[in-house]
């Protein structure tokens, strides 16, 4: 993401993880951890949503933890349906949570999904403090339903998870979802406006 940004490797249940690692100014207030789009269709964990994730959090003075899904990058093993993509996250969560900050979990696309079924299996042990889904792939993947608070971000023309697609999940939960006007999956051109949105819905 810049010149700071820490690249590593650590172990997962396929293989090497790759991890992005950037830190705050000052002492992180907390851990964010951020899931890339499809790995099927080109995703990584340098995908410009996330990260313009990346830099809401690390502004918001959260330490920011990208990673790339098994076999992508320099990721080991092989593309899992979304099933050991989500055992991917939970293994990023539990080496690079501190018990002592509050984590944040963010995704973008099928990386919302994974995102939202990583904190479903948290939730009663471990619970996220915040939930951050954009563009969420709710017409392809089943993602689990969220807490309250949780920050659902959609764009309106968007062209591959049609909006209406989201707003029907989000219905039975009563969960607001912010609509972006005129903008598709990949926010192009808005990517500040993401960031934003992002930002100020912390400090509410």
């Amino acid at each position: 993401m810049n010149a700071h940004t820490r690249r590593l490797l650590m172990a997962g249940p396929a293989g090497a993880i790759a991890l992005a690692i950037d830190d705050p100014a000052a002492a992180p207030r907390g851990v964010a951890v951020i899931c890339h789009p499809h790995p099927q269709h080109g995703g990584t964990m340098d995908n410009k949503v996330a990260q313009t994730l990346a830099r809401a959090f690390v502004q918001l003075g959260y330490r920011s933890v990208r990673f790339n899904f098994r076999g992508v990058g320099g990721s080991e093993g092989a593309w899992d349906e979304g099933r050991g993509e989500i055992d991917d996250a939970l293994a990023v969560i539990a080496q690079q949570r501190d018990p002592a900050l509050p984590l944040a979990l963010a995704g973008f696309s099928f990386g919302a999904y994974v995102a939202s079924q990583a904190a479903a299996r948290l939730a009663d042990s471990q619970p996220v403090e915040r939930l951050v889904l954009v563009g969420p792939a709710t017409q392809n993947f089943q993602v689990a339903p969220v807490a309250p608070g949780t920050l659902v971000i959609h764009g309106e023309s968007d062209e591959v998870v049609p909006l209406a697609a989201t707003l029907e999940w989000a219905r039975p939960q009563s969960m607001p979802v912010v609509v972006v006007p005129g903008v598709g999956h990949f926010f192009h051109g808005q990517l500040a406006l993401l960031k934003s949105i992002v930002t100020d819905a912390w400090h509410r």
